[in-house]
């Protein structure tokens, strides 16, 4: 809903628990008046009333207030918007209009030719900010165009959350004070990153359950920006938007225009727990494609084989597959070109003929009649030097002109930015999904930026902004060409993870560490933000030889990956006929519970520190309690857990034991799991009766 006050000049926006207000002055000044609980207009309009807070004279009056600083004029803040001329640098903005369309509030203003356009929209708690630059004057150059710029109302003692990692260790919650100055996370690799998700959220004095939460989230798969800034009057502003530094984002002609990622802010006084919720509910609601349909289990090829695949092997394992109750058999990376290890064939995406001599529609059809569906794996942004595609077009990868083109994991980055290597891949992904029944795609992206040039453009460094917008534009004309085919966004594991490409995708890969017991932290990060629906987990060997040769139960295993979207990626040619039957049992059990743990409200009961670790799932009247028990010292009994989300008024019968209780359920007072030593998990289930 907006509001509109009575002199067209302030705007309140409210959801179902909160507002945000805005105010703009007689010098076209726009000063942020409210983000929190719910107001009526008469507030904003009386806080915008208030009059303005006296500063010393080595201070801004606009510093720390304004909705979207500019460069230039009185302000000392990082500016959101930097442009440049051949005449002059920085912005003197006027305001032109305003438009109040549905649920979308448009404040356009302009500068000598330049239109800036504010968007702001509410959906549910979530407030979406981002900015139109359409140029009608002389050729400019965009050396920084932010977002949003999101101001805090005052507190004591502001606390910031975000997180980081790197390569198999994803997404890892840090909690810390926020000091005076700027605290700046981002990426300056071509994409989202191992190193950081592009989310923050501050509170002064927030638990799990109770006290404000300020999040934002930006939704840019290339490289970003966030800018944390407790400035020197003690108020807080966050910063954020594509690229890294200053250098440069876009030339605009006459007559071209840039659009901003969106960057999303969301206020709960529910503590961090409820927070992730809203977050959560956002995503499944304005989001992710089809969020409503349940994501199938899945196998995936590649730990039992790597490149060593052929048609007839693939074809045993989907029998076993099959047979476990997997719903979708992905072929990994090894199917096409000379694709017979990872220094050749990236970019030839036609089925290898000695391997699929009749392409992969043989296998694909022999999947579909087990039940199954098929899928593939596939890096389109990626070419291998040793590969017929690159031989034909050398010119078509990122490289400095008179430099070394950097190999990582001996391949090239394509240069997605121009015209004719998207309709080459535009070309060779409709052919391959016409060309055989395919279901899934998992789109990979393993190498960063690097030698990112452009020989013969005018403004090469345009590549980092029209790279991602041509990976975008190159998913949506797929999705639309085959609406039947899901895609999985990955990047090594989770070096690509965005509110950006989780538009266009029907799930992501949380990491390439699948120990089962690294994951508990990997997936209580990544669950701070975004929901369960997406985020793919598989069950695969023990012990681990692919990172940490660590030994774990099949039981401790399965309950891991049932945190989110079921996988299967062991060698199951090696399991035995009993572990195949208990693989199947675990899999008919998750079947169960999937549309709770998909669709359903996160509860963390308690974090994976050690000891006993659990979370909820409410989803209407079912409730599932996923719990593990990572180590037991000196015999100590685990302490209860109790259960939240639940009417306290209602019984609950669990379907594990048969007992009934009230709302207030305790585990292991009332609900016994059978818990017991190191790595030991259980999946609890209840009904409201």
């Amino acid at each position: 809903m907006i509001d509109v006050g009575t002199d067209g000049r302030t705007w309140l926006l409210s959801g179902p628990t909160s507002s945000y207000a805005l105010r703009l002055t007689s010098l076209d000044e726009l000063l942020h008046l409210h983000w929190g609980p719910r107001i009526a207009l008469a507030d904003a309009e009386a806080f915008a009333a208030l009059p303005a807070p006296q500063y010393w004279p080595f201070e801004s009056p606009l510093d720390g207030r304004e909705e979207y600083p500019v460069e230039g004029g009185p302000r000392f803040v990082r500016p959101a918007l930097s442009v440049r001329t051949d005449e002059r640098r920085g912005t003197e903005w006027r305001f032109e209009e305003y438009e109040a369309d549905g649920d979308e509030l448009r404040l356009r203003f302009s500068d000598a030719g330049l239109g800036i356009t504010l968007h702001y929209r509410m959906r549910g708690d979530v407030v979406e900010r981002w900015v139109t630059l359409a140029n009608q004057g002389p050729a400019l150059e965009l050396l920084r165009a932010d977002s949003a710029t999101w101001t805090l109302p005052e507190r004591d003692g502001w606390r910031l959350s975000q997180l980081h990692g790197r390569w198999a260790a994803e997404s890892r919650l840090v909690r810390s004070p926020l000091t005076y100055g700027e605290k700046v996370i981002g990426s300056r690799r071509g994409h989202t990153g191992h190193q950081h998700l592009p989310w923050v959220a501050l509170d002064s004095e927030a638990t799990e359950e109770s006290g404000e939460v300020y999040g934002c989230a930006l939704g840019w798969s290339g490289s970003w920006r966030i800018a944390v800034a407790q400035l020197p009057d003690a108020r807080v502003q966050i910063s954020g938007g594509a690229g890294y530094d200053d250098s440069g984002l876009l030339r605009l002609e006459p007559g071209e225009s840039f659009t901003t990622p969106v960057f999303a802010g969301l206020w709960s006084d529910a503590g961090f727990g409820g927070a992730s919720r809203a977050w959560h509910a956002y995503q499944r609601t304005y989001v992710i494609p089809d969020a409503d349909q349940d994501r199938p289990v899945l196998f995936n090829s590649w730990e039992a084989t790597t490149f060593d695949i052929s048609e007839d092997q693939q074809g045993v394992l989907a029998r076993r597959a099959a047979a476990m109750g997997v719903e979708l058999f992905v072929v990994d990376d090894g199917w096409f070109g000379t694709r017979t290890s990872d220094r050749a064939g990236l970019g030839d995406w036609t089925p290898n003929p000695d391997r699929f001599p009749a392409g992969l529609k043989p296998l694909g059809d022999y999947v579909h009649a087990l039940g199954m569906q098929f899928g593939i794996w596939v890096e389109p942004e990626m070419v291998n030097p040793d590969s017929e595609l690159y031989r034909a077009h050398p010119d078509w990868v990122q490289f400095q002109p008179g430099r070394t083109r950097t190999e990582y994991r001996n391949q090239l980055v394509l240069n997605l930015a121009r015209p004719d290597v998207q309709e080459y891949l535009w070309g060779q992904l409709d052919g391959l999904l016409s060309s055989a029944p395919i279901d899934y795609v998992k789109w990979d992206f393993n190498r960063c930026f690097t030698d990112a040039g452009w020989p013969g453009e005018r403004y090469p460094q345009k590549l980092w902004v029209e790279h991602v917008e041509a990976l975008y534009a190159l998913l949506d004309r797929l999705r639309a060409a085959h609406p039947s085919v899901a895609f999985e966004s990955c990047s090594g594991g989770g070096g690509r993870i965005d509110l950006g490409v989780m538009a266009r995708t029907d799930q992501v890969w949380t990491s390439d560490n699948t120990d089962p017991l690294d994951r508990l932290a990997i997936q209580h990060g990544f669950g701070q933000i975004h929901p369960a629906r997406i985020m793919a987990a598989w069950v695969t060997d023990s012990p681990n030889t692919q990172l940490n040769g660590r030994v774990s139960s099949l039981r401790f295993r399965f309950v891991s990956a049932m945190a989110g979207v079921l996988g299967v990626g062991g060698d199951l040619a090696e399991w035995s006929e009993e572990e195949l039957a208990e693989a199947r049992d675990w899999v008919n059990l998750y079947k169960e519970i999937r549309p709770v743990v998909q669709r359903g409200d996160l509860y963390r009961l308690r974090p994976p520190e050690g000891g006993l670790s659990a979370v909820q799932y409410v989803h209407g009247d079912e409730t599932v309690v996923l719990a593990w028990l990572q180590a037991q010292r000196y015999g100590e009994p685990v302490a209860p857990l109790r259960l939240r989300g639940l009417d306290p008024t209602q019984a609950y019968e669990c379907r594990e034991t048969g007992e009934v209780h009230r709302g207030a359920v305790l585990l292991h007072h009332g609900v016994r799991t059978g818990l017991r030593g190191d790595l030991d998990a259980a999946v609890i289930r209840l009904r409201r009766m």
